[in-house]
C-alpha cells in the first residue's frame, strides 16, 4: 500500500517515522532504501523528527530511552548501547581498567560526540581518542588523533586539563569540534590556554589564536545551541580581578569568541558572590540557571538569541520544597506538550554522589521525581535521525525544535515567577 503512494508523500510521511522504523522499512525493498539513504530524505526527516531519547550514562556503560512523559520510572525503557568505546569495539581503550572513563561532549543533528579520555593528562599521547556516533543507525567515525600540547620534558609541569565542544556551522554545513586545553603546574597555576578546532569538512585541526578568558568549570563541556551555531561556556575576563561570571560563546562560523548579554535583572548583581551562573540548552534556545546555593534556582531562556530583552525567567525553584538537597540543576527538556520540564541534579548523601531526575510542573508547580535511575551519572538529550557521521551535507534549512505550545509561550511571554 505504501509503495503505491507518490513519493513527495511518501517521504513525507517517512520523515515522521522513529529511525528504529525506518531501518526495517529500509530492509523491505530496493525502492524504499533508496528512498531513505537519500540525502534529501535524511535532511527532511532530520527536519520533521520528533523522537527524542535520553543518553544516560553510568560509568563506561551508555543507555538509551524514549523520553514518556507519563512514565515517573525510566528504567523500564532503558536500553543499553553498544557504543565505539565498548569492550571488543576498540583497541585502544580497556574499560576493565580502573583509570579509564569515557566523556560525553555533546549532541548535534542525531550524533553524539565522545572521548574515551579525560579531562586531565600528564602525558601527550594519553588515551584521548574521540568519535562521532549516531546511537540509532550504530554508526561512528574517530577523527584524527591530536597530541595535547603537554612539555613532558619540563619538571614544573603537572598536567593539562582538557574540555571539548561540539556542533554544527549551519553556514558552511560543517560538524565542527572544539577543544579547549589548560596548562597547570604544581602550584595549580594555570597558563594560556591551547585553543584548536576540528573541521569535519577538512579533516584537520586548526589553531584558534586567541582566547581572553578563563573558564569556570574546567570539566565541563560546551553547551551547543543550533539557533546561533555557537558553543557556550561560563567564563571570566583573563587579568581582570574580581570579575563576576559571564556566559562565554565560541561562533562556529565566524570562528571567534564573543559573550552573550546577561538579562538587565542581573547587571544590579553582578558583582555578587551570592549566586553561581549555568549554561543549558531547552527547547532549542540558549537556557541559563541562577543559583542562589542556600536559597532558589531561576531558570532563564533566551527565546531570541543575542537578545539582552528576550531573555525570560521560566520559572524558580525554592530548594526548601525539593524535598532533597539538590546541586547543579540543568534543564534538559520540555514535555511533548510544553507542560512540564525535565531537569537533572546532584544530591550529596553522606559524601555520596547521587544523581537525580525529576518533571517541574509549570502549572501546577510540582515536583515528580523519576524513579530507577539513582545509579546513574549524567544525562544528555538527543534527538533521533538518519545522519551519518560526518562528512555529510546537512541541509542548513533545519526547523529549530519545537516541542513547545502556545501554552508555554504564554508563562515565557508573562515572565512568570514560579514557587513551589
Amino acid at each position: 500500500m505504501a509503495a503505491e503512494l507518490p513519493p513527495d508523500i511518501l517521504a513525507e510521511v517517512f520523515s515522521r517515522l522513529p529511525v528504529k522504523s525506518l531501518l526495517r522499512f529500509r530492509s523491505t525493498s530496493k525502492s524504499f532504501k533508496s528512498l531513505i539513504d537519500s540525502h534529501k530524505f535524511i535532511n527532511l526527516h532530520l527536519q520533521n523528527s520528533l523522537n527524542r531519547s535520553l543518553i544516560l550514562q553510568r560509568k563506561f556503560d551508555l543507555y538509551q530511552l524514549q523520553i514518556d512523559d507519563d512514565d515517573d520510572d525510566f528504567s523500564k525503557s532503558r536500553i543499553p548501547l553498544n557504543h565505539p568505546f565498548t569492550a571488543g569495539n576498540t583497541s585502544n581503550i580497556d574499560p576493565f581498567e580502573v583509570n579509564n572513563t569515557m566523556t560525553r561532549i555533546g549532541s548535534c543533528n542525531g550524533l553524539l560526540a565522545i572521548c574515551n579520555g579525560k579531562f586531565a593528562f600528564i602525558n601527550p599521547c594519553d588515551p584521548n581518542e574521540i568519535t562521532f556516533w549516531n546511537p540509532n543507525t550504530r554508526k561512528h567515525r574517530v577523527i584524527p588523533f591530536l597530541p595535547l600540547p603537554i612539555p613532558i620534558l619540563d619538571p614544573t609541569i603537572r598536567a593539562s586539563l582538557c574540555v571539548h565542544g561540539f556542533g554544527f556551522d549551519s553556514l558552511s554545513g560543517d560538524h565542527k569540534l572544539l577543544r579547549i586545553s589548560y596548562l597547570i603546574d604544581h602550584q595549580s597555576t594555570f597558563y594560556d590556554p591551547h585553543v584548536r578546532l576540528f573541521s569535519s569538512k577538512a579533516n584537520s585541526w586548526k589553531i584558534i589564536p586567541t582566547m581572553p578568558y578563563v573558564l569556570q568549570y574546567y570539566h565541563t563541556m560546551g553547551v551547543f545551541v543550533d539557533n546561533s551555531s555557537s558553543i557556550h561556556w561560563v567564563a571570566t575576563r583573563k587579568n581582570q580581578s574580581f570579575q563576576s561570571d559571564l556566559i562565554l560563546a565560541f561562533n562556529l562560523s565566524l570562528e571567534t569568541f564573543n559573550e552573550v548579554p546577561l538579562p538587565d535583572e542581573l547587571g544590579e548583581e553582578v558583582n555578587s558572590n551570592s549566586f553561581e551562573i549555568r549554561v543549558a540548552v531547552l527547547g532549542g534556545c540558549l537556557c541559563m540557571t541562577v543559583d542562589y546555593k542556600t536559597t532558589n534556582v531561576d531558570i532563564w531562556v533566551m527565546k531570541e538569541y543575542g537578545s539582552r530583552d528576550s531573555w525570560c525567567k521560566l520559572f524558580t525553584l525554592v530548594k526548601s520544597s525539593l524535598g532533597l538537597p539538590l546541586e547543579s540543576l540543568r534543564p534538559l527538556c520540555y514535555s511533548r506538550d510544553g507542560r512540564k520540564v525535565l531537569l537533572e541534579g546532584d544530591h550529596v548523601l553522606l559524601e555520596v554522589q547521587h544523581w537525580k531526575l525529576f518533571w517541574y510542573d509549570l502549572k501546577s508547580e510540582q515536583v515528580s521525581y523519576v524513579e530507577g535511575n539513582s545509579n546513574l551519572d549524567d544525562a544528555m538529550v538527543c534527538v533521533g535521525s538518519l545522519v551519518p557521521p560526518p562528512p555529510y551535507l546537512v541541509d542548513n534549512g533545519r526547523k529549530k525544535e519545537n516541542h513547545t505550545s502556545k501554552r508555554r509561550d504564554d508563562f515565557l511571554s508573562r515572565g512568570f515567577k514560579l514557587r513551589l
